[in-house]
């Protein structure tokens, strides 16, 4: 029953924490976004002590169950090992815990957070991968399904789906998010949940918790017989069935021992005085006494999404005559944040690279970055469309406080970054042709077109930033037709003004 009541659970939080990071609409935040806030890491960052001090309380109580049940990316190696396991039962062995290893990882992964080097230890971190993996190869498949529903509702005049542009926001990062599924696919296939209980850092840290937890997976050596059914189909190769011996620090409260067990000598109860070697010289039997409820809390899904990121075609063609040159990024000394951010040494602090932020961006300005110091977290480039200052989306779901919630009214009075005029590139001035796009799509008014020569009168028109007035939204630069790089673009602010 406890074993049902978690994979029950587990299929609705993880398939409802994977939905945020498919759904390109936003509305799924509004009920759920609660869930990304739940996880160990974006928690800690966000100086969420309250959540951090329930994870804790909870793994005390019951065991490493936020493993098995909320962690997306433990629950997703479950779900793996569990169709290597339909080909090849009681596949499973204990292995000794390799203590140096875990905790030199969980050492080092703390330094590097410490020093604000998060760019590096995001690699490892449990929900930043498994975000990654889902917004970079799940989510192309998701949108193309919807693309395809969508040209079929158009042919009944229905407007139920819409069409969205479906691209490789980021090949670096796409080919880190592809070796990373790959990875993950198979040490869950070889080896069960061997990077939950030798990598993962939240599971070392919870992994000591939990060696202390009230309730936990006993053996009663008076029924066992040894015949190592509960190490067999242990996916975290905790259990020594020779020994009556159960490593806590890596069980993570799955119940498939009990399940398996059928002698019942595997009990999930209040744990008594156990000794070295597993063998229980004083157990309460809760449910025999009726003193405890068995609910296990939260929970999340093993599913198999097998996932490849395809990249759509883009249009480059006018009208079907003239080719249109792609535009570029431009090169900027200072990379933009979004506003809430508040600084770009707050913003790399405390980010986590799970692109939750830049898979719910509908304005299609956020993407993982793939400099080495920002490595994977996102950052604003305006080639696509610009930063709405009326759009506070990726404030709203951002679960580690790298971008603070901000009102509407507020996001139009923080500048981000100031506009930057390229005289070379200007159309007026390379062409000869009038343009003032920019002047006309700002929002904040901070354009006016101005003579390149005051004292000609046809002279060419040429804009004239205030930067005291921009807000570093991007229109101009979004909107410039300038090609490959616009004559106007947008350098970021290491620190985010009030205007």
């Amino acid at each position: 029953m406890l074993r049902k009541l978690r994979v029950t659970l587990a299929i609705i939080c993880f398939t409802l924490i994977t939905l945020l990071f498919l759904d390109f609409s936003g509305a799924l935040h509004a009920y759920f976004g609660w869930m990304a806030k739940l996880q160990f890491l974006p928690a800690l960052l966000s100086s969420s002590a309250i959540i951090v001090l329930a994870i804790i309380i909870v793994t005390l109580t019951f065991g490493r169950i936020y493993c098995s049940i909320i962690c997306p990316l433990g629950v997703f190696q479950d779900g793996v090992s569990r169709i290597a396991e339909k080909r090849k039962k009681n596949r499973y062995k204990f292995k000794q815990s390799r203590k140096w290893l875990r905790y030199g990882i969980l050492l080092v992964f703390a330094v590097l957070l410490f020093v604000g080097l998060n760019s590096i230890a995001i690699l490892i971190a449990p929900y930043s991968i498994y975000g990654r993996i889902a917004s970079n190869l799940f989510a192309p498949v998701y949108q193309l399904i919807n693309n395809g529903l969508a040209y079929l509702a158009e042919r009944w005049d229905s407007y139920a789906f819409y069409h969205v542009d479906v691209y490789i926001k980021s090949l670096p990062i796409f080919i880190v998010s592809a070796a990373y599924f790959m990875i993950i696919i198979i040490l869950s296939l070889t080896s069960g949940r061997w990077y939950c209980n030798t990598i993962c850092p939240v599971g070392t840290i919870l992994g000591f918790f939990a060696k202390y937890s009230i309730f936990k997976p006993v053996i009663n050596s008076e029924k066992c017989n040894s015949c190592g059914l509960c190490e067999k189909n242990c996916r975290c190769s905790a259990i020594d069935a020779k020994n009556k011996k159960i490593d806590y620090t890596k069980c993570v409260t799955c119940f498939n021992c009990v399940y398996k067990c059928h002698r019942d000598a595997m009990k999930y109860r209040l744990a008594g005085n156990i000794d070295n070697v597993g063998k229980v010289d004083k157990i309460a039997d809760v449910s025999k006494e009726g003193k405890t409820s068995r609910k296990t809390f939260i929970a999340a899904i093993a599913t198999v999404a097998a996932a490849s990121a395809l990249q759509a075609q883009e249009k480059v063609v006018d009208g079907g005559l003239a080719t249109i040159e792609k535009k570029k990024a431009p090169k900027r000394e200072t990379p933009l944040k979004p506003a809430g951010s508040v600084s770009l040494d707050n913003f790399t602090s405390r980010c986590t690279g799970c692109q939750l932020c830049v898979q719910n961006c509908p304005n299609d300005v956020l993407r993982a970055s793939s400099r080495l110091d920002t490595f994977m977290q996102p950052e604003m480039s305006y080639e696509r469309g610009y930063c709405r200052p009326e759009c506070t989306a990726c404030s709203e779901v951002c679960p580690a406080g790298a971008i603070q919630k901000v009102t509407r009214e507020q996001k139009t009075a923080i500048q981000i970054g100031h506009a930057v005029w390229i005289g070379q590139n200007c159309v007026p001035l390379r062409d000869g042709v009038a343009c003032g796009n920019c002047a006309k799509h700002c929002p904040s008014g901070a354009i006016t077109m101005m003579p390149y020569d005051p004292e000609d009168a046809a002279s060419p028109k040429i804009p004239v930033v205030n930067e005291a007035r921009c807000i570093g939204c991007g229109a101009c630069e979004h909107v410039c037709p300038a090609r490959p790089f616009s004559a106007i673009y947008v350098e970021g602010n290491l620190i985010h003004k009030e205007v």
